[in-house]
């Protein structure tokens, strides 16, 4: 399985994972959704190198060009809340494509441990078609594999790519042991450490309250 670390190489993305992590500059939720999209556009650019193309006559003013263009859309998807703004800038870049949305999240017991659990599923159907699969944060990677699956009652993708902004090391290896193989990881930083409530560390903390305000 191919795994995609941008920030492995200089490039602008890794001034927007600065300033998603700094704890003054998260005080603007507005900056904070509007740089998790352009960091969906910019996985959708290097996402889209990997597309099969065609070509297409396309007439201009003044004759007629040869252009390559995708051979088809893909099917977005993202996991509510937290990963819509990052969904939105996947879908700026492939914006003829098919949308799929999913909720999941943790439900505690008394003793403070958790389980996942995916309660709504909005999808087309997605045999033989390439679906992409975007959260801001891989942390155990339990929420990724089980949307996965449930996304899998709506048929079986050609390829699936899964996105994550930041991801620990943790969450890497078990969606690499939990999902099939034609299945390719994009994402930002990858960060060492889960702490004892499963976040990542030093991460940036609950993305979606940041996004979108604190939950209660």
């Amino acid at each position: 399985m191919d795994v995609h670390v941008l920030c492995e190489k200089n490039s602008l993305f890794s001034q927007f994972i600065a300033e998603i992590r700094d704890i003054e500059i998260q005080k603007d939720s507005m900056r904070f959704r509007r740089n998790l999209e352009r960091m969906g556009e910019i996985f959708a650019y290097e996402i889209s190198q990997h597309f099969d193309y065609e070509l297409k006559k396309v007439t201009t003013p003044l004759g007629v060009a040869d252009a390559k263009v995708p051979a088809e859309q893909p099917v977005l998807s993202t996991i509510l809340r937290a990963g819509l703004p990052l969904h939105q800038g996947l879908l700026n870049y492939f914006d003829g494509a098919d949308n799929a949305f999913i909720s999941a999240y943790r439900k505690h017991d008394d003793t403070g441990d958790f389980e996942i659990h995916v309660e709504y599923l909005a999808s087309p159907g997605i045999d033989g078609r390439t679906v992409i699969l975007s959260d801001p944060m891989l942390a155990t990677g339990q929420s990724m594999v089980l949307c996965y699956e449930a996304l899998l009652r709506k048929g079986t993708p050609a390829h699936t790519h899964i996105v994550a902004v930041i991801a620990s090391e943790e969450g890497l290896e078990y969606v690499k042991n939990n999902v099939p193989g034609n299945t390719t990881l994009w994402v930002g930083v990858v960060d060492k450490e889960l702490d004892s409530n499963s976040y990542i560390v030093p991460g940036l903390g609950d993305a979606g309250d940041l996004a979108f305000g604190t939950k209660t």
